[in-house]
């Protein structure tokens, strides 16, 4: 058994089908090991990730209606984005996966959901009360306050509709490491001998012949090449950007695309690289009227969900608080950047611009380019939903006691107040929270633009099965960490019975 990528699914399913020692299986990631770095071990130091080896980092194209200074992170380095991100982890609402069996994903509804999120090796809990500091109670307080929302012990408990308090976060709070696919799923079985971790080893093509994939092309970190074959099958968990990529360096994707630039045809599927999905958020940032408190869990620690739609159980808007000024965006725009600051970020759960992917050249180290849409939707939802946000956190920012922590609003700034000058505002300042999904979308064996089947099975080979948020039909209302970690849960058990029955 092959498995192409170490991220958050590939670590799963790895450990998983290697706990049966009649199966090898060789995990391949393109980064190095995280095994003993406390700059990825350490969940605080997140966002020092960003833009350095760890990160593959992929630029956006231009957005016409959206900002094209983005910098997509993808993580390079063993367990993937649960080894870069701030492991916010939420069970996704139950109206969520009923989305993705509407989709064509049957066998994938949140009943049947559940049982793999119950067995999830990773410790996920509500931010530690040592890591809550006094900005934060302050913030949960008057979103309870101004909203009427309710506060939530522990987002997880049960399906939620609204409400504010602490994330809950995958990591250890008595020594604040996370707990990423590759700290809970591989580092305690690193030792089985019929599991081989190939680290610094990027995968760019695989071999198909009759059918079905004969080998994956890799190359280590000294430039040498090899074969790598499975006996069962393959599983791509390279993750929405990479998966895709591979594919198509591969001649698996949509034919006019690939002979356009000379990449034979392998497999002539239109879906591959379609259908591009994201979490845009936009921010409001305030300058503090006296320091922070140093105590947190990855300065992201609490949150805030509202609903609009009365017609809909799940939330349509969410808020992170971060506790840093993260100025990348308004930086740029010409606004002040305090010495001391935080922002609440307005996010679209679940967004209706899409995008897409694609080659721009055969050479495989030459990155993909990456439109993703944004607020490109024909109905205005995604700008208005942000031009909501920023108003509703100016309501829970004159509301005490968050409002005695802030001295100024720095941007959008007071100025600004018609929905015109708000969507011009959030959109040119608008960031992601690294959450691309969908590009080999997971549907129903007669729809021609799903790439992968209920089975996770790749349309066109016979050994191969995606697992990661590639195969999302649909966007999750939440934070995806949690859902992609029960793709890699699913995947294992579909392989595991297919290995029993034969």
């Amino acid at each position: 058994m092959v498995v192409v990528g170490g991220g958050t699914a590939g670590a799963v399913v790895a450990s998983r089908l290697s706990a049966d020692p009649t199966v090898r299986v060789c995990l391949v990631e393109g980064g190095p090991s995280d095994v003993g770095d406390d700059r990825v071990l350490r969940l605080k130091n997140w966002l020092s990730l960003l833009e350095t080896e760890f990160d593959y980092d992929y630029p956006t194209v231009e957005q016409p209606r959206g900002n094209s200074h983005i910098r997509h992170s993808r993580a390079k380095v063993l367990g993937g984005c649960s080894s870069h991100n701030t492991m916010i982890s939420f069970l996704p609402p139950p109206r969520d996966f009923a989305d993705w069996v509407a989709a064509g994903a049957t066998g994938w509804s949140y009943e049947e959901m559940l049982p793999l999120w119950r067995r999830l090796a990773v410790q996920i809990q509500p931010v530690a009360k040592k890591d809550r500091n006094a900005l934060t109670e302050a913030f949960v307080a008057s979103c309870h306050t101004a909203l009427g929302v309710p506060v939530r012990e522990d987002f997880n408990a049960e399906p939620f509709a609204d409400g504010t308090g602490f994330f809950p976060v995958a990591y250890y709070p008595e020594t604040g490491v996370r707990s990423s696919s590759s700290v809970a799923y591989l580092h305690p079985i690193l030792d089985r001998p019929n599991l081989t971790v190939l680290t610094d080893t990027w995968a760019y093509r695989l071999d198909s012949a009759a059918g079905q994939v004969t080998g994956v092309r890799v190359r280590d970190k000294n430039g040498v090449e090899s074969i790598l074959t499975a006996g069962q099958e393959y599983v791509l968990s390279a993750g929405a950007i990479d998966t895709p990529r591979l594919l198509l360096l591969s001649g698996i994707g949509p034919a006019e695309q690939l002979r356009g630039l000379g990449i034979p045809v392998a497999v002539d599927l239109p879906g591959v690289g379609e259908h591009l999905l994201d979490h845009p958020e936009s921010l409001i940032l305030w300058e503090a009227a006296r320091p922070v408190p140093p105590e947190t869990a990855m300065d992201s620690d609490a949150g805030l969900f509202v609903r609009r739609d009365e017609g809909d159980p799940r939330p349509d808007l969410m808020f992170h608080l971060y506790q840093i000024p993260f100025t990348t965006n308004t930086e740029r725009l010409g606004y002040d950047v305090p010495e001391h600051g935080f922002g609440m970020t307005p996010n679209i759960p679940r967004p209706r611009g899409s995008g897409r992917l694609w080659l721009t050249s055969a050479d495989p180290r030459v990155k993909p380019a990456l439109d993703f849409g944004y607020f490109t939707d024909p109905d205005g939802y995604d700008e208005q939903t942000i031009v909501d946000g920023l108003r509703i956190a100016r309501r829970v920012a004159a509301t005490e006691p968050f409002k005695s922590w802030i001295a100024r609003e720095i941007a959008p700034g007071p100025a600004l107040q018609t929905d015109e000058e708000l969507s011009a505002y959030g959109r040119a300042a608008h960031h992601t929270v690294y959450h691309p999904a969908g590009t080999c979308r997971m549907g129903a064996a007669d729809d021609p633009t799903a790439v992968v089947d209920p089975e996770l099975r790749l349309r066109g080979l016979s050994n191969v099965r995606i697992a990661d948020a590639s195969i999302f039909p649909t966007m999750t209302s939440v934070n995806p960490v949690v859902t992609v970690l029960m793709i890699g849960e699913r995947a294992a058990d579909l392989i595991a019975g297919t290995l029993s029955s034969d």
